[in-house]
This record gives C-alpha cells, sequence and structure tokens, in this order.
C-alpha cells in the first residue's frame, strides 16, 4: 500500500505552505485554473496512452487535492482524512450490492443517479450538473439524467437548427455509448494531422 508516499505528500505539501511565499498565498479560488489544467492535461495522458504521462498527471492532480486539503486544515476547517472518509463513505453507501447482501441493479447507472438524487434532496434530475462543463459534456449529462423515469427528452428528429442538430448527435452517441467529447477531440486532432501533413506537402 501506498501510505508512506502519500505520507511523504501531505508533509511535503504541509512544508511548503509554511515555507514557500508563492504556495502559502493560494486560496481555493486561485488555485482553480490549475486544477482545470491538470485535469485537462490528465485527460490528454489517457487519451494518448502513455503511462509515463499518465502517472505524472495523476500525480499532479493528486497534488491539487492535497493542496485544497491542506489549505483547509490550516484554517481548521477539514483535511485530507475527512476527504478520504467522505468518499469513501459514499462509495460504501452507493455499492450496497458490494458491500451488503442487496441484490446488483439491472440499471446501474441510473441505480446510482437516484441514490445521488436523494442522498442531496434533489428535485429535479437535471440538479447538480455543473455549469462549468463544455457544452458537448453537459448536453451529454443533460441527455443521460433525462432518460432516467420522470423526465423526457425534448429533442425532435430533425430540424434546422444547427444547434438541436448537435444536440440530437450528441443524443445519438450517448444512445450508442460513446463520449461525444472524446471523440469530438479525435475528430479534431485528426483534422490537425491532415492540416498539418497538407502544409509540410506545400513547403
Amino acid at each position: 500500500m501506498p501510505h508512506a508516499e502519500l505520507e511523504r505528500l501531505v508533509e511535503i505539501m504541509h512544508r511548503l505552505r509554511a515555507e514557500c511565499p508563492w504556495d502559502a498565498e493560494q486560496t481555493h479560488r486561485s488555485l482553480v485554473t490549475y486544477l482545470v489544467e491538470e485535469s485537462v492535461e490528465l485527460v490528454e495522458a489517457i487519451e494518448a496512452g502513455d503511462d509515463t504521462d499518465l502517472v505524472e498527471e495523476l500525480g499532479d492532480l493528486l497534488l491539487q487535492v492535497v493542496f485544497h486539503a491542506e489549505i483547509a486544515a490550516g484554517e481548521g476547517r477539514f483535511d485530507l482524512e475527512d476527504v478520504a472518509r467522505g468518499i469513501g463513505d459514499k462509495l460504501v453507501a452507493r455499492h450496497p450490492y458490494v458491500f451488503s447482501d442487496a441484490p446488483v441493479p439491472d440499471d446501474l447507472l441510473g441505480s446510482w443517479e437516484r441514490r445521488k438524487r436523494a442522498e442531496k434532496n434533489r428535485t429535479s434530475v437535471l440538479d447538480g450538473i455543473p455549469r462549468q462543463l463544455s457544452a458537448l459534456t453537459r448536453a451529454a449529462k443533460v441527455i443521460a439524467r433525462s432518460e432516467l423515469p420522470g423526465a423526457d427528452l425534448p429533442l425532435e428528429d430533425s430540424s434546422d437548427d444547427i444547434g438541436r442538430q448537435i444536440l440530437a448527435l450528441v443524443a445519438r452517441a450517448q444512445a450508442q455509448g460513446v463520449d461525444a467529447e472524446q471523440v469530438t477531440r479525435a475528430a479534431v486532432r485528426e483534422l490537425e494531422s491532415r492540416i498539418t501533413a497538407r502544409e509540410a506537402n506545400a513547403d
């Protein structure tokens, strides 16, 4: 178990907060940009399939978690133990078919969403979807949630409106189990490669 290295990371972060002027002045809000950047870089490492990059980017993202927990601990609010305990308790509560004798539900994703909705006392299937998501990712989330009981998907089979056509494509991807954001990124990378090749041939 990697407890020793995790404890070392926490100790390093604690010292940085105490002795490094830049680290000492950071806040949850000031770190948001870095959190977003590290998350995107992790996605790129996953899609590239390089383990060396993946280990590095996972470490960078872990640093963000430890950094935020250290800030809160310094203010006497919570620490990394509280964060780990919270997610551990949540995982156990949302997987009764693993941690108790409950049967495995037929709809695992729907069961997860319903448990989360009940825990948070949400009145709409759309509650809790982050506004900061890209349009494609948010559309996929909305469509996925709308397929739960109690909500209908307000899409037309065809439309002259480009936005509705894009939404219909996202719904089609969702139905096929495809991540619309991911395949769009792949298509953009392929287009970029073609453009680069064309420019190289023109020289």
